[in-house]
């Protein structure tokens, strides 16, 4: 490996390097010797004080409210939109695929600068466009839907920025248990911006009479979101909340990242779980709802919607539903991480999978009871996603202490662009597309069309399986690879550094 050729952040002072390469018995699980030099930087950043932290998390979190509000609010109105464009189920999912694709695509990119470069800068750029997309959106016409997609792709574009970096940001203000806590409330703001993507779009077409009005809610709250980022927000040192404000800054290629996380056995395995985990509530969260309208048509509570606006009551109830299970199941699974995480190593984990797992008899039960009574399937709606909703802070706090300081962003990018691939870009239209083809047999009968989408939908639950089975994989390797962390930082910390010239006289080279 050459040490040579590493980018400096722009208007960080340069600090000597502090070589762990060398470092005898130093080990990374089955990895010797992965980070091949860290810095700690003289005066990286100003120190950041508790109140500013609070603050800056704060903002942090109300962004990420609206990035989830901004990426369901199609949802939420997509019978509306059906009807507008007057386009089949498969091509009402490549809005969904179409932006995930890109946010996919671009993430590696934004993970790759965030580990290198001033964050706080990539995000307001990636913000700006993200604003600018999806409020041009809203003002696509009936003939014009490859531009709604196209801007659907752009709005992905601006997001992942925002996706990949703030959680690192996180880790670099809290740590131990109330880093714990406050990721767990980060990514509570996952399934409570989702639910309110629902109500706020569904909302907004009833209200507006006119589902356009659903894409300009998000854009103009995130004006107040992009203002308090420029001026609230700082650009913490990598790896402060571990070197009590000190930092470190990688001094290694993309490559050697990408060999060092491809090689940490903990967080390839929870990222094929995420990955599981994205494509199952990427689905049952897009089609729910059309799923259950369908049904209501099919016991003869409601007429087919022919006309906009369409009823959007279970646009409401399932965005309520998805608020109150994500607060309540960030909850519990924090209250659980932190009960049993110093008794039980591989607790993380563990919890992941048992929920992943659990939501599976949840699942089948809603897809075969909704035919019958729907009271009844919201009860297994709230049971299926209350469980799913135990991973989201659990399985990211997993990634923070598995994963070095300085390669946090690249592994935030990594693991969020093969969720996406394998999950939540394809499983929409992979529903949509299974349920085309159903309903082709009987194109005009309208209780083919839910009985299509119910077919369909049975690929979420083995899907649940596999998942679960990925984390509980995970709970084999996590103690150690947690404990080679601590002590990758403890040695940066303790070790002095050498002198400049022995330093580039003894680059380690392969």
């Amino acid at each position: 490996m050459e040490l040579n050729g590493s980018v400096e952040a722009p208007k960080e002072n340069p600090a000597p390097r502090r070589s762990l390469s060398s470092s005898p018995g130093l080990q990374y699980g089955a990895l010797v010797n992965s980070v091949t030099s860290l810095t700690t930087p003289e005066s990286q950043n100003p120190p950041i004080s508790n109140r500013q932290a609070y603050v800056t998390m704060a903002v942090l979190c109300y962004i990420n409210l609206l990035n989830y509000m901004e990426r369901y609010t199609i949802a939420g109105v997509l019978l509306n939109i059906q009807t507008f464009f007057k386009i089949r189920d498969s091509t009402a999912a490549l809005l969904q695929t179409v932006f995930i694709c890109s946010f996919l695509l671009l993430a590696p990119l934004f993970g790759y600068l965030g580990d290198r470069y001033n964050r706080k800068f990539i995000m307001i750029g990636g913000l700006c466009v993200w604003l600018l997309t999806a409020a041009a959106s809203s003002f696509v016409t009936e003939s014009y839907f490859w531009l709604l997609a196209l801007l659907r792709g752009l709005v992905g574009i601006g997001e992942a920025s925002y996706s990949t970096i703030a959680p690192t940001i996180i880790g670099d203000l809290f740590t131990g248990g109330k880093r714990s806590i406050m990721i767990c409330i980060f990514y509570i703001f996952i399934p409570v911006g989702s639910g309110l993507g629902y109500i706020a779009g569904a909302g907004s077409a009833y209200l507006t009479g006119d589902w356009h009005w659903a894409l300009r809610i998000t854009p103009i709250m995130g004006v107040i979101g992009l203002i308090l980022m420029i001026f609230l927000c700082p650009n913490p040192a990598r790896g402060a909340a571990e070197t009590n404000g000190e930092g470190v800054v990688a001094k290694s290629s993309y490559l050697e990242d990408i060999k060092y996380l491809l090689k940490n056995k903990s967080y390839v395995w929870s990222s094929l779980g995420v990955t599981a985990l994205a494509f199952l509530t990427g689905a049952l969260a897009f089609w729910v709802p059309t799923f259950l309208s369908r049904a209501r048509v099919t016991q003869e509570l409601h007429q087919p919607c022919t006309d906009e606006p369409c009823d959007s009551t279970d646009s409401y109830i399932f965005g309520a539903v998805t608020v109150a299970t994500g607060i309540l199941g960030g909850a519990v699974g924090t209250t659980l991480s932190r009960t049993f995480r110093d008794k039980v190593p591989y607790a993380d984990p563990l919890i992941c999978g048992v929920g992943m797992l659990g939501s599976v008899p949840c699942i089948f039960i809603i897809i075969f009871v909704a035919a019958s009574s729907i009271p009844a399937t919201y009860v297994f709606i709230f049971c299926g996603e209350l469980l799913l909703s135990l991973n989201w802070a659990v399985m990211a706090d997993i990634l923070l202490y598995v994963v070095v300081p300085t390669r946090r962003a690249t592994a935030e990018a990594l693991q969020i662009s093969f969720a996406h691939l394998l999950g939540d870009a394809g499983s929409p239209y992979l529903i949509g597309v299974i349920s085309d083809a159903v309903r082709s047999s009987k194109p005009d009968d309208l209780n083919w069309s839910f009985h299509s989408l119910k077919v369909s939908l049975l690929v979420c639950p083995f899907i649940g399986i596999l998942g679960g089975a990925f984390f509980l994989f995970t709970t084999k390797y996590i103690t150690e690879d947690s404990k080679a962390v601590l002590r990758l930082i403890e040695e940066e910390q303790h070790h002095p550094p050498p002198e400049p010239s022995i330093e580039l006289s003894n680059k380690i080279t392969t």
